[in-house]
């Protein structure tokens, strides 16, 4: 890192409250600076590589400037005791840019706001979305509170945006913040701190902080902001999760489990010739739903379900959750007895999820350090009672605490700070963790599932969604990414046979690979090409484990987008359906029914077709019609 850029105010005109030219970074090749704009605030102007372009319409409506102050940073106080320091640093390393930090003080009753016109750049990071388009230019977010939720697939919800010439924003997690994207005004993306619901009223003062990094690339802008910001993660999940599938009991049985299911389970994939990591027991294998007991009807002993399961070759991993519902006794009534559940500002501990059935629920305080104790205690004692090898944490997101939930901490970090602390809690049960949410947790060396997709074609949380769902996740700093069961939760209908092959050759080079739905239960050939990508996984878990280790010591995304090996290549800035493992393996899945073939664009090299010296491909162009009959992936590894 640089040293500091001393801010230059080149002409200030306070008469009236009118006229601003404020120059903040004059470097070569670089130009910086504010100008009023229609709106009674400023603009937030760049030149750069001969080009002028407004990048921020900030200060929205702040009224007028009452005084400019400068010392090594610019001071702005407008009316209304609101008040915007601008400071900047260069980044004078192997990355050269410049960062600019803008830092709005209002008082809580006032809203602040600052605009990006998204122009005819492409955009990445952003909110996951249950109808994810990527880029996330096309996304339309109204007023959109940025918390993690349930509502629209929300589970990673960090705040950084980043466009295809090299400009990034990262807000700060003091923000109260709210996105409004092609809604009030088209193409573009309004950030907003406004201290109502889901934010506490506590906040003293309401805060506008974000960095804006302009780099000469996407991909150097990218990896400063993973150094700075998103950080990397401390480890990699366990390998044998990597290299051989997960089989889940959800999609194939929803909550029909039981001793002889799970037994039987396992006896098919084994006599089937499937290799496995686990055998995960979802929901329902507790008494009620947060007593983290063994409902005895169900499974008479677990511990001997899970020996056995052992016999067979499985580990055993189990679902689990931060809820207690009420008539789940005397679990419920310990919890509220001793304040471990969340509580509104109303004084209730009434929420609810998905598995109310007839009564109420509660969520687990995990911002309370006696309440993750109790939690965590338990689930050890259950472990060791059973010999389960691991858990797969559900849920998790502040929307499903009772609104508005009073939290422990920084009034300032809440409500995503329970999201932070859940996730942090249960990733100390190892390796084998997968959770489904994060919120400024990419470090933790565990899995990050997608949420539960849908058994369709579509972009409506269908097959293409499997794909931008990885690359938004990768973008935000989570490359460790589980994807969701092979085919999709069946909860209309279950998949078709090719719906299902396809979706299975679209993981082959994710980190991981989850069954549910089983091969066996269509044909003879499903189980031969499903056996063959299955064992084309395993030939490149190496591969995928050496790329989460680098991910861990260089922080670059585990499964990038294709612009990743071509920064400036503006075709490729726009491909959603195609994603790279690492800097050298292309992946080009097909996504669209009934397909037999696929256009397929390669960034600039050579490339060979499924690694073959004698199929090569020059890069920089499309290939159209590239076949890919229903046991083919087309897929290409860089010369």
């Amino acid at each position: 890192m640089g040293g500091r850029l001393l801010l230059i105010a080149a002409f200030v005109s306070l008469a009236h409250g009118a006229a601003v030219d404020i120059t903040v970074l004059d470097v070569p090749g670089i130009k910086l600076r504010l100008e009023n704009n229609p709106f009674g605030g400023l603009n937030f102007v760049l030149t750069r590589k001969g080009i002028t372009e407004v990048i921020s319409v900030i200060g929205r409506r702040t009224g007028a400037i009452k005084d400019v102050v400068q010392d090594e940073d610019v001071v702005i106080q407008f009316a209304k005791d609101t008040t915007v320091r601008i400071s900047t640093e260069e980044v004078a390393e192997e990355r050269r840019g410049q960062v600019i930090t803008l830092t709005w003080e209002a008082p809580k009753g006032e809203r602040l706001e600052d605009c990006v016109n998204l122009g005819s750049k492409h955009w990445y990071g952003g909110p996951q979305q249950k109808r994810q388009y990527w880029p996330i230019e096309r996304l339309v977010l109204p007023n959109y509170s940025y918390v993690t939720k349930e509502a629209d697939n929300c589970g990673v919800a960090e705040p950084y945006w980043l466009n295809s010439d090299g400009v990034f924003y990262y807000f700060d997690k003091k923000v109260p913040l709210f996105v409004d994207q092609n809604d009030l005004e088209k193409n573009a993306a309004c950030f907003i701190a406004q201290i109502k619901a889901p934010y506490t009223n506590k906040r003293e003062r309401n805060d506008l902080i974000y960095a804006i990094g302009i780099f000469e690339d996407v991909r150097k802008a990218h990896e400063y902001a993973v150094d700075k910001y998103l950080n990397k993660t401390s480890g990699i999940p366990d390998e044998r999760m990597i290299t051989h599938p997960i089989w889940s009991t959800w999609a194939r049985y929803k909550r029909d489990v039981n001793h002889d299911v799970v037994l039987k389970f396992a006896d098919e994939i084994k006599a089937n010739g499937f290799s496995n990591s686990q055998l995960e027991i979802d929901d329902l294998w507790e008494t009620c739903y947060g007593s983290q007991t063994v409902d005895k009807k169900r499974f008479p002993n677990m511990k001997n379900t899970v020996d056995n399961l052992k016999k067979k070759g499985f580990r055993v991993t189990i679902w689990t959750h931060p809820f207690i519902n009420k008539n789940c006794e005397p679990y419920y009534t310990e919890a509220l007895d001793k304040g471990y559940l969340v509580s509104s500002e109303y004084g209730s501990v009434e929420t609810s999820w998905w598995n109310d059935n007839e009564t109420t629920t509660a969520y687990i305080d995990f911002t309370k350090q006696d309440a993750r104790n109790w939690y965590i205690e338990r689930l050890k004692s259950l472990q060791e009672a059973t010999g389960i090898d691991s858990f797969k944490f559900d849920s998790g997101e502040s929307s499903w605490s009772p609104q508005i939930p009073v939290l422990q901490r920084d009034v300032r970090d809440q409500p995503g700070i329970i999201t932070a602390d859940y996730v942090r809690a249960v990733s100390q049960f190892g390796p084998m963790v997968e959770v489904r949410t994060g919120y400024r947790t990419q470090d933790l060396p565990v899995f990050v599932r997608m949420i539960d997709k849908d058994t369709y074609w579509t972009f409506e949380n269908g097959l293409p969604t499997v794909i931008t769902t990885l690359l938004q996740m990768n973008m935000n700093g989570y490359g460790l990414v589980l994807p969701d069961m092979i085919g999709g939760n069946g909860y209309i209908e279950p998949p078709t046979k090719e719906l299902f092959i396809r979706w299975l050759q679209a993981n082959v080079f994710m980190p991981s690979m989850q069954f549910s739905y089983v091969p066996w239960e269509f044909d003879n050939e499903t189980i031969a090409i499903c056996k063959k990508f299955v064992d084309l996984h395993a030939k490149f878990a190496p591969k995928i484990i050496a790329t989460c280790r680098k991910s861990m010591e260089t922080g670059a995304p585990v499964n990038p987008p294709i612009w990743w090996v071509a920064p400036n290549d503006t075709t490729a800035h726009d491909i959603w359906d195609e994603y790279l493992l690492g800097d050298s393996i292309l992946v080009a899945p097909v996504v669209e029914r009934g397909a037999r073939s696929r256009d397929v664009y390669l960034p600039a090299g050579t490339w060979l077709a499924e690694g073959d010296p004698d199929r090569k491909h020059k890069g920089g162009d499309w290939i159209r019609d590239y076949p890919a009959k229903l046991d083919e992936l087309p897929y290409f590894i860089r010369a």
